[in-house]
């Protein structure tokens, strides 16, 4: 029986006591930003309690952002989870423990993104998008099966969840041959259901797969915003831009890497055999069911166990050529798609190219997003026991563009 009351914190709810991700809130009117760890629908003071005593490396733990401990290393994230599973299994309350109702506080962005990294791994997703847009050609380009492409994106760029996101400007396909290229608002502003991996430890390259969890904190939700007609004009020969780099929303809640060991599943078996630097001892795959909801609607159930390449796999392509990886790199799983229509993790494939518009609870016709839409996505996985695991959902409203000038 855990001094804990709340009834969302129950071993079959997602923000149980075997969940507890980390995150960066501020409460009242001071404005001071401390660690916490959500339990059910409270946030448990981290920094308070390490600052008491009543949990190890206190220094790690005591200021307004996560960036010292992912930079402190796997010794240290597992001492300190476990000295958490321990607190908030116990029957009495610790005196110092202080814990915070949701709705009472401010969530922050917990760490400082160093650089983000975004992969293309769903098969199913690249082979829709290629017959979307190369409907008389192969869906898949021959380097597809043979490594985890991706693009560096805007580190800068990427908001905690709850932010709202502006329409970008940008150019377009000329509207007929010979004609300059159109300017304007994006007309098909699209989503990005994702799954993202917060790393730390030590600044490394050349990382083996097998080592992924000596650089990988955690896990978030990520949403790659995507303007699909400013990314049709611009993305050959050299790949996503302006369409791209404009927002990337993520959880305000880090779901450690620990408390998904029970998820870990094999990836699919790809079509030939992969170069020895991307093979891996363990699977790495992780069986986590997302959800995408349109203004309320719920139009899509990605599953994540269905992609190809994992993140360890991400990871070891991603420093194999000498790149290093180190605290606070964000890389993205790239969309999840599952061979269903209500599997597609964005509303390209959904609405297949706009040419067949997605009917919401409202009754309204959707294709791409309107200005004051808002996207929800949100996550779980099977815990250890019969347990659930969330993630913490990434959400955000679309305002209208400002033209420059």
């Amino acid at each position: 029986m855990s001094w804990i009351a709340d009834p969302a914190f129950a071993p079959d709810r997602p923000f149980g006591p075997h969940t507890l991700p980390y995150g960066v809130f501020s409460a009242g009117n001071e404005g001071f930003r401390a660690i916490g760890v959500r339990v059910g629908d409270s946030v448990l003071d981290v920094s308070a309690l390490a600052a008491a005593g009543a949990l190890p490396y206190a220094d790690l733990l005591s200021g307004g952002s996560l960036d010292p401990f992912l930079a402190a290393g796997r010794l240290q994230w597992t001492a300190v989870r476990e000295a958490l599973l321990d607190l908030v299994a116990h029957p009495t309350r610790p005196r110092d423990a202080a814990l915070y109702p949701l709705d009472d506080v401010r969530l922050h962005l917990p760490f400082t993104v160093a650089d983000y990294v975004d992969f293309y791994s769903s098969r199913y997703h690249a082979e829709n998008v290629g017959r979307i847009f190369r409907p008389d050609g192969d869906p898949l380009l021959p380097n597809w099966t043979h490594l985890p492409v991706g693009y560096h994106g805007r580190a800068g760029t990427v908001v905690v969840s709850g932010t709202s996101v502006m329409r970008p400007c940008g150019q377009s396909r000329p509207t007929e041959p010979g004609a300059p290229p159109a300017f304007g608002p994006s007309a098909r502003l699209d989503i990005e259901a994702e799954v993202g991996f917060v790393c730390g430890g030590p600044v490394r390259s050349c990382v083996p797969a097998d080592k992924v969890a000596e650089h990988v904190f955690g896990v978030v939700l990520l949403n790659d915003w995507s303007a699909r007609d400013i990314q049709a004009w611009e993305y050959q020969p050299l790949g996503p831009f302006l369409g791209k780099s404009f927002a990337t929303s993520v959880s305000a809640w880090i779901t450690p890497l620990d408390a998904l060991a029970a998820a870990r599943v094999p990836n699919p078996e790809p079509p030939h055999e992969l170069l020895p630097y991307l093979r891996t001892a363990e699977p790495w795959g992780l069986d986590l069911s997302l959800t995408v909801e349109w203004n309320g609607t719920v139009v899509s159930r990605p599953p994540f166990r269905l992609m190809s390449f994992s993140c360890a796999q991400q990871l070891a392509h991603l420093t194999v050529n000498g790149a290093t990886v180190r605290p606070g790199d964000l890389f993205g799983s790239g969309t999840v798609s599952g061979p269903e229509r209500e599997q597609r993790g964005c509303f390209l494939e959904l609405s297949w190219g706009g040419r067949e518009p997605i009917t919401l609870d409202d009754g309204s016709a959707r294709t791409f997003l309107e200005d004051r839409d808002t996207v929800v996505i949100t996550a779980t996985a099977p815990g250890p026991g019969g347990t659930l695991v969330g993630l913490g959902e990434v959400t955000g409203r679309v305002l209208p563009a400002r033209l420059p000038g």
